[in-house]
């Protein structure tokens, strides 16, 4: 009975270490934690009393402090908990009786910025001594790499920063080693560390700038290959930092401040925020921009207007006047910068030129001189001709010599990012590296063609525009010699039917069948689709017969009688003048006047008179015509 009453015990003692495991997180006791055996805290945002306000929920595994602003050592998750962080923050922390609040919370430094989790995503300190970040479905996504180094235990120190220890407590692995884009008072950064800030305000994912330690100096610089710099410290400290030239170490001001903390933000500005007015602060954190350490005018950050793009009166943006080459990303927002129409290609570089803009500076060219990296001294057509034959060279920087004879500095440029605008400074050329169309080259100002290329255009564009000249003449001519014939179908509409020289090659069977000849053509039979027969009339030559063939077709067209042949069309195509005329079944008159059985005399006498009488009808009609206009 005894041995059953200790197996139910130990099977609810179990469930409540179980339980306690899970609630074991949310305890401000656990800032000091030393285990032995494999230690695991799953990301359940939604766990226990954890109450997060604002976008944030959390999962807390380590917390420090005895004031209501604590550090936080833990998970934390957005709203929908679709992307979860593992990360320090500074956090409102209250309490009633079992019921945690957090509100608010500033993330200092993040294990995972670039690799977000989800919930039951693990973090496990394992007998190895690496502690270890996985997601939900088992990948691993970090670890502090501490495999074999005899960690004993994790601890978060009253100044934020996460501590893997060992037996002899001493540090084997710590956060501040490995900062963001934060630095809290108390933290060093050395050579070889770097803060990064982020992409944007919503996105902690590694932005383009950093700062580090380089060369006896700290410097900020736009992550490019090679990195260009926007600034390098010239004080020996400050209220809020101090440097030696070889450790740059973050300092509380004032001393008595809440909390405070320097950040690299994502435009590239060192910001120091302190928190303000605790009392009020009901749904979170306030924090108030103190200073901003870097002190530069507006011109001088790199991504002020985006790439390419030149910046104005501190702040005013607009893309290089060359339209064919670059244009706005956004009409409406100008400091997005600038987009290059048409990209670089190495494999046409015989197209490549270079665009000047004179009195136009850039913001690496003085640190990059200081920190004697990527600055040449060379002539300005050097300059140009060596980013000319670089293809990775987009732009290339000169500052003229007060002395013209002697060579200037020359920067070369990877990548181009905001250009200033230096009108009330002379000297300063900045060259952009274009890529032209094979058919029309564009060539910069300081380029000439040579006198063959220029004598060559000059013959090509001559016989271009002789060439047109003559088409256009030759066309005028033939138009004029067609006109007269061209313009017979409206004075006749609805009479005569105009045919193509093709139509009546095939109507007469290619004028294999000819009925006769005459003074001024042969005329051929032929049948219409309609089975009609017709006799075509084909005239000789152009000039010649030009007025005969307009005075049949205008008068004998639009005559009709019972003694007089119909006109049925006509033909006047290039070169070819053809007559259509109904065809006379009972043959022609010369037939029927020589045949035996042909017209007496006395009917010959009265077709010889009916044929003058026809003859001043048609002359009287003529003349009546010409003479009123008709």
């Amino acid at each position: 009975m005894m041995k059953e009453h200790r197996q139910c015990f130990a099977i609810f003692f179990f469930i409540y270490l179980v339980f306690c495991s899970s609630q074991f997180a949310i305890s401000q006791r656990l800032v000091n934690f030393i285990s032995g055996v494999p230690t695991l805290w799953i990301n359940r945002p939604s766990i226990g009393s954890i109450l997060g306000r604002g976008i944030l929920n959390y999962t807390p595994i380590l917390l420090e402090g005895n004031a209501s602003l604590r550090f936080l050592y833990g998970f934390s998750c957005d709203f929908n908990h679709t992307e979860c962080f593992l990360g320090i923050s500074l956090v409102l922390y209250n309490s009633t009786g079992e019921t945690i609040y957090i509100e608010g919370g500033q993330l200092v430094w993040s294990a995972n910025r670039d690799h977000p989790v989800q919930v039951n995503a693990t973090l496990q300190l394992g007998r190895d001594g690496n502690l270890v970040l996985a997601d939900s479905d088992g990948t691993l996504v970090w670890s502090t790499n501490t495999t074999g180094k005899s960690v004993s235990g994790l601890n978060l120190t009253e100044t934020g920063n996460l501590v893997l220890f060992d037996t002899t407590n001493h540090t084997v692995w710590q956060s501040f080693d490995h900062p963001t884009d934060c630095l809290l008072p108390g933290q060093n950064l050395v050579s070889g560390q770097k803060l990064t800030a982020s992409v944007s305000a919503d996105n902690s994912s590694q932005g383009l700038f950093s700062l580090t330690v380089l060369n006896g100096s700290w410097a900020t610089y736009i992550d490019s290959d090679p990195p260009q710099f926007y600034y390098t410290s010239e004080n020996p400290d400050s209220p809020y930092w101090s440097f030696d030239g070889h450790t740059l170490t973050a300092l509380q001001y004032p001393p008595t401040s809440i909390a405070q903390y320097i950040q690299l933000g994502h435009d590239g500005h060192l910001r120091v925020y302190q928190l303000h007015n605790l009392e009020n602060s009901m749904f979170g954190l306030n924090w108030k921009e103190v200073g901003d350490i870097l002190t530069l005018s507006d011109c001088r950050y790199p991504m002020v207007c985006g790439r390419y793009s030149i910046c104005i009166n501190g702040g005013q943006c607009t893309c290089p006047v060359e339209v064919n080459f670059f244009k706005p990303f956004s009409e409406r927002v100008p400091n997005l910068g600038c987009t290059v129409l048409t990209p670089i290609s190495c494999d046409s570089s015989q197209y490549h030129s270079l665009v000047e803009l004179k009195n136009t500076a850039y913001f690496s060219f003085r640190f990059n001189y200081e920190l004697n990296s990527s600055v040449f001294w060379l002539k300005i057509e050097d300059c140009q001709r060596a980013c000319l034959s670089n293809c990775s060279c987009k732009a290339a920087v000169y500052v003229g010599s007060l002395d013209v004879s002697l060579p200037g500095s020359c920067l070369l440029l990877n990548e181009v990012f905001s250009l200033i605008d230096s009108s009330e400074i002379s000297g300063t050329t900045v060259f952009l590296k274009v890529q032209n169309s094979s058919y029309a080259p564009v060539i910069s100002p300081r380029q000439k063609l040579p006198f063959k290329v220029i004598i060559g255009c000059t013959l090509i564009g001559i016989i271009l525009i002789l060439s047109v000249c003559s088409a256009l003449s030759k066309k005028r001519s033939e138009k004029h010699k067609a006109g007269d014939f061209l313009d017979l179908e409206p004075i006749l509409p609805g009479i005569l039917t105009r045919f193509s020289y093709n139509e009546l090659e095939i109507i007469t069977d290619d004028f294999s069948r000819k009925l006769g000849k005459g003074g001024f053509g042969s005329v051929y039979e032929g049948t219409l689709s309609n089975g009609t027969k017709i006799a075509v009339k084909h005239l000789d030559g152009v000039g010649q017969v030009k007025e005969s063939f307009l005075t049949e077709v205008k008068t004998v067209g639009g005559i009709h009688h019972i003694n007089l042949v119909k006109l049925i069309g006509f033909c006047a195509e290039k070169s070819h003048r053809l007559l259509i005329y109904e065809y006379m079944v009972n043959g022609s008159l010369d037939r029927w006047i020589t045949q035996e059985n042909g017209l007496t005399w006395h009917k010959r006498q009265m077709v010889i008179l009916t044929g003058q009488r026809l003859r001043y009808f048609v002359h009287w009609n003529i003349n009546f015509d010409l003479n009123f206009g008709i």
